[in-house]
């Protein structure tokens, strides 16, 4: 006989594929295998117990103490994942894409979904908790770079300890613009609304609740157009949107829903002297915004492009550091 924690720790640990998985499901396991060991101390001093093992007061505190420093060492080690994790999510803040995290429920098919939008190969199957780990890709979303998130999959009544030791996963989705929820809309109402609800409170369980959310409804090739419609007046899902992952049916529809609540774009016009030195600058505009227009003169080239407002006023620093000018800005 095993509990409902032991039963979703053992399908975590069969799906984990990276280092983080791997040592999340292990602080976790060890944190709740930590709660037993304080019973087996206190038993301990009480005498032998049935169902113990016979463990005497020294093995049970050596064992409590090694859990301890197991325990330890294993956050010691997500720190350092954490840091770097920290270090990529500046960077790409410094490149000034926009960010939109995929969640859902899982077996929704968000990797399904995440694979659609990317052209990638997510692993994908019917089973629970495929997706362990968190996968970022850059995207094109009605012509605007973007960078999508696949996270972990969310279950109903998930154990505390089990989104504690997976926050740092989970976190990514708190730094988004715009968060991608998928359902299943191919299950019975009762279900969709069950999953929804859950989503949507484990969203609010790790401080996500106020970012913008677009509902994918996933799976519309397994139903009629009747149920379809039946279920979108039954169901309160914030800003739906019907889709089919695997067939890449209405994705574009979904990408239009998606820009509505990216941070809005400035169009800016750029003057740059006709030198080697500007070229590096100009790849990087290419790299980091959508050009327009570029255009290259005798004695001057002129560049064209949209970007958020901290990437535009970062290129007007490097432009007029070559004595360059920023020549227009429209909202």
């Amino acid at each position: 006989m095993i509990d409902r924690f032991q039963l979703i720790l053992e399908i975590f640990a069969k799906r984990a594929s990276t280092l983080e998985a791997k040592l999340q499901i292990k602080l976790a396991t060890l944190t709740y295998e930590l709660s037993r060991a304080k019973e087996k101390v206190r038993l301990a001093k009480l005498g032998e117990q049935p169902g113990f093992s016979g463990l005497g007061k020294y093995e049970v505190d050596v064992y409590y103490e090694n859990v301890k420093r197991r325990i330890y060492k294993i956050r010691e080690l997500l720190k350092r994942v954490k840091k770097r994790r920290d270090l990529h999510r500046k960077s790409r803040l410094k490149m000034g894409f926009s960010l939109i995290s995929l969640c859902g429920y899982t077996n929704s098919g968000k990797s399904t979904l995440f694979n659609a939008f990317t052209g990638g190969e997510a692993p994908t199957d019917s089973e629970l908790f495929t997706t362990l780990s968190t996968k970022t890709r850059l995207i094109e979303v009605c012509g605007r770079k973007a960078l999508l998130t696949d996270t972990v999959g969310f279950i109903d009544r998930l154990p505390l300890l089990l989104i504690e030791a997976f926050h740092s996963t989970l976190e990514e989705t708190i730094f988004s613009d715009v968060i991608l929820l998928v359902l299943d809309v191919s299950e019975e109402i009762g279900e969709i609304r069950r999953k929804l609800a859950t989503c949507l409170k484990t969203l609010e369980k790790i401080n996500a609740s106020g970012i913008p959310i677009v509902t994918a409804l996933n799976k519309i090739d397994l139903i009629s157009k009747e149920e379809l419609e039946y279920k979108m007046r039954e169901i309160d899902a914030p800003n739906p949107v019907p889709i089919s992952a695997l067939k890449r049916w209405n994705l574009k529809e979904l990408e239009t829903k998606l820009v509505q609540f990216l941070p809005k774009m400035l169009r800016a016009s750029v003057n740059l002297p006709n030198v080697d030195e500007s070229y590096p600058v100009i790849s990087g505009i290419f790299e980091r915004t959508k050009v327009l227009n570029c255009k290259f003169h005798e004695g001057h080239i002129s560049v064209t492009f949209e970007s958020t407002p901290w990437i535009v006023n970062k290129i007007k620093s490097n432009v007029e550091s070559l004595g360059g000018e920023l020549v227009s800005v429209v909202g």
